[in-house]
């Protein structure tokens, strides 16, 4: 059973739509790279996907037991959330926040799983570091350690190497694919076509084209049916 299936789904903001039609699935293991133009509503669909935004209209099909709450979201950063003034630790901990329910405080579990976290993103020699002094990929694997934290089910990702220099990006996209390798799903927006074509098992391509299929068969569209152009409609 699929972890989200997506049934003609149209995204917006009040009346304003964005995107319409949009169909797919995300199965478990699966690594879907959401790709499109500047604006097409690439974001959009991802903070409707979370809940964050309500659809104008259509489905969106949780499966396979998974609850709202053990799905890992790692959003764009603003230049406030980049100066935060917490710990590496209070910073991924903060990612139970949504297990916790009326627990006051995290339990030993909870202690044990963001040591893993850390230790898996190779942050865990920097934990008592304030979260503001670090450098551009440090906060994001401070960030995908948050993100873990939720789930080690369904990961969204917005943009995750947005900013970061080749050889950290590289490192990042590693990383990703390594958690990916280890069973965890991804969805992940990327502006690098080049990038989601080299990792992803599945293409959505968002904006007046919409496509959803397997990385084969968007290179196969990529050299006729894309090649006419993002605004030609024929």
């Amino acid at each position: 059973m699929s972890l989200i299936t997506v049934k003609d789904l149209t995204i917006g903001y009040d009346a304003s739509v964005l995107v319409k039609n949009i169909n797919f699935c995300v199965e478990e293991g699966d690594y879907l790279c959401i790709v499109g133009e500047n604006g097409a509503g690439k974001s959009t669909l991802m903070k409707t996907l979370l809940g964050l935004i309500k659809p104008l209209s259509g489905d969106i099909i949780q499966g396979d037991g998974l609850l709202k709450n053990e799905i890992g979201y790692l959003p764009q950063q603003t230049e406030v959330q980049r100066d935060f003034p917490a710990s590496v630790t209070e910073v991924v901990m903060s990612g139970f926040s949504g297990k916790m329910g009326f627990r006051p405080f995290y339990s030993r579990k909870d202690k044990e799983t963001a040591r893993k976290n850390m230790e898996r993103m190779g942050i865990y020699n920097i934990r008592k570091r304030c979260y503001r002094e670090l450098s551009g990929g440090q906060q994001q694997r401070v960030l995908l350690a948050r993100a873990l934290c939720s789930t080690s089910r369904l990961l969204l990702l917005d943009e995750p190497v947005a900013g970061l220099d080749p050889k950290v990006t590289e490192d990042m996209y590693n990383l990703i694919a390594e958690l990916n390798k280890e069973g965890t799903a991804i969805i992940m927006i990327s502006h690098d076509i080049n990038a989601a074509l080299c990792y992803a098992k599945h293409v959505l391509h968002v904006g007046n084209r919409i496509f959803y299929g397997t990385k084969e068969e968007y290179l196969k569209k990529e050299n006729g049916f894309w090649a006419k152009g993002e605004n030609d409609n024929d």
